[in-house]
């Protein structure tokens, strides 16, 4: 029977599939604190006072780039380079989502409307991501290693999906709603395409690595079209809605990053 625990089980117990599971990981989360370091580094003089959160955000990322990689070395793998079509991060860029690496590259402040696009896309793919880390804690929560690190990881996506609703709001209030709105609307339906994409790619790579049988893979492959399906039809709402959080959950990003020195 399938099941998630009995896929992240397979992937798990083989060297080469874990190596590729942990690679795209780790790759993805290195991007993800490069691109917050940069617009940490170019937040615009009237919202000065978000710099430290990103720049927390993006340690976060870092963070758990390196946890991914140390769990690799843990297993004597090294991380191989990640193949396009699996590159979330990437193919979410290329479809326009977020803010350009052209543009945070450069040396020029950036604008209001560009931490809308940034928290926007940060809203809509930390939901992903805190919803990944939730099933993976469910699946290797009690493991000695792995357990470890997607209980951390997994808390920390609770903090940043936390942190991107309470400034989303704060700048609806501020006269940015109907912007808010609308960018929310189209990188949810953006990245749900992209999410189908590369889950496809990746259960493709994952099957020739394990040797799924034909039927299996046609079986995984439906269920990944069946989710987009509920997705595209009004799943999307969940990543779009904003919530004030609950009073522990505010000022979420308001300190220094946990370190993780058994990890990294």
């Amino acid at each position: 029977m399938l099941s998630a625990r009995s896929l992240f089980q397979e992937i798990f117990d083989n060297d080469e599939a874990f190596r590729l599971f942990c690679s795209v990981a780790a790759g993805g989360e290195a991007q993800g604190g490069w691109e917050n370091a940069r617009i940490a580094a170019l937040v615009p003089a009237e919202e000065r006072e978000m710099a430290p959160r990103i720049a927390r955000h993006g340690a976060d990322e870092d963070k758990h780039g390196r946890i991914f990689t140390a769990l690799l070395r843990k297993r004597g793998l090294e991380a191989v380079e990640v193949p396009t079509d699996v590159d979330y991060t990437m193919l979410l860029e290329r479809d326009g989502i977020g803010l350009p690496h052209h543009k945070l590259r450069r040396e020029e402040q950036l604008s209001v409307r560009d931490l809308v696009v940034y928290l926007a896309h940060s809203r809509v793919t930390e939901q992903r991501a805190s919803e990944q880390m939730r099933l993976l804690c469910g699946v290797f929560g009690d493991h000695p290693d792995v357990g470890r690190a997607v209980r951390m990881i997994s808390a920390d996506e609770e903090n940043h999906l936390a942190y991107c609703h309470e400034e989303l709001l704060r700048l609806s209030a501020a006269g940015y709603g109907r912007l808010i709105r609308r960018t929310l609307r189209t990188t949810a339906l953006a990245e749900i395409a992209v999410y189908r994409d590369v889950s496809l790619a990746v259960m493709a790579r994952m099957g020739r690595i394990l040797g799924w049988s034909a039927p299996k893979r046609a079986a995984l492959a439906a269920g990944v079209h069946a989710v987009y399906a509920v997705e595209r039809a009004g799943g999307w709402r969940r990543m779009v809605t904003l919530r004030m959080p609950e009073p522990a959950m505010r000022n979420a990003l308001g300190g220094p990053s946990v370190p993780a020195p058994e990890f990294a």
